[in-house]
């Protein structure tokens, strides 16, 4: 198996509460545990201009390549330097490479990506790409997948995903997230709100009708968010799953694709857990729930 990442990834974020170091930890992780080897590694191209506008307006994306502060680009909630820029576009063309991935083997990871909050038209909710929006386009564009999934188990709902596919009946997405937590809700094809609170029974009940979203819509590509902040110690959420609960989450999802034969292709997503070696151990069990499941790969 391999994994795509990117040491651009961990870039100054001056305090910020994203825990970007993240990336690099859980790729050591996983090089300790025995569930990759250094070579596994594939370092992350940037996406290009014609990629980000298949999903992005021009003035946008304008914006934020000439490091514009505007409205546009303000709502991001952080700051915007050559550096970040540089990371949000390796990320992008992380998720198109992991994607293409997927679809060749089964199953891709991509150590990063996940920027789900990314409206075409603005950041918001410290993401300034949304690569799993572009990627999928850039698919679509290609031809290599026409139905496509996005499960998106982050606890906050994928709002800037489902108004970029809301009119794209091809492409069904599917929320499962804290409903009294940022951000303002949009419209999914299947957003399930949960209480504040929730625990692992209740949340695995819920999500479970993931298998009935993969048969009823026949995608070609799943596109799986595997956020690790509906762990009860994340600082920036209020749900109340556990490590081991989240280890389940990742098998049922991985299980749903893989018994209906549907490439799948993990991004981390979010995860400020008040020790960030939560953050990294519930990572590193979705690689070993990924290599479970998809032993071929």
């Amino acid at each position: 198996m391999k994994f795509v990442w990117s040491a651009a990834y961990e870039v100054e974020l001056f305090g910020h509460v994203f825990p970007v170091s993240k990336y690099r930890l859980v790729k050591e992780a996983l090089v300790k545990a025995g569930l990759a080897a250094p070579a596994d590694f594939i370092a992350a191209a940037p996406a290009t201009t014609e990629d980000l506008l298949l999903v992005h307006t021009r003035a946008y994306i304008e914006d934020f390549l000439n490091l514009r502060w505007t409205e546009r680009t303000a709502e991001s909630e952080m700051a915007l330097t050559p550096e970040i820029v540089e990371a949000y576009l390796v990320a992008a063309g992380g998720t198109i490479e992991a994607s293409r991935r997927a679809l060749r083997d089964g199953v891709s990871i991509h150590i990063g990506g996940g920027y789900h909050h990314a409206y075409p038209d603005h950041a918001e909710g410290f993401c300034y790409i949304n690569d799993v929006a572009v990627a999928i386009a850039r698919l679509r564009k290609d031809g290599a997948a026409r139905r496509v999934c996005v499960v998106d188990c982050d606890l906050h709902q994928g709002n800037g995903t489902a108004v970029a596919f809301a009119r794209e009946p091809d492409v069904f997405t599917f929320s499962i997230h804290q409903e009294n937590n940022y951000p303002p809700k949009e419209r999914s094809d299947l957003d399930i709100g949960l209480p504040d609170g929730a625990d692992d029974a209740l949340y695995l009940d819920k999500l479970s009708v993931v298998g009935d979203v993969l048969t009823d819509h026949r995608p070609e590509f799943c596109l799986y968010l595997a956020g690790a902040d509906p762990f009860r110690g994340d600082m920036l959420g209020g749900l109340g799953l556990t490590i081991r609960g989240l280890k389940h989450r990742d098998a049922l999802v991985l299980e749903a694709c893989r018994d209906r034969c549907v490439p799948v292709c993990i991004v981390f997503a979010g995860g400020y857990a008040f020790n960030i070696r939560d953050v990294v151990d519930i990572h590193v069990n979705t690689v070993a729930e990924a290599r479970r499941i998809f032993p071929q790969v």
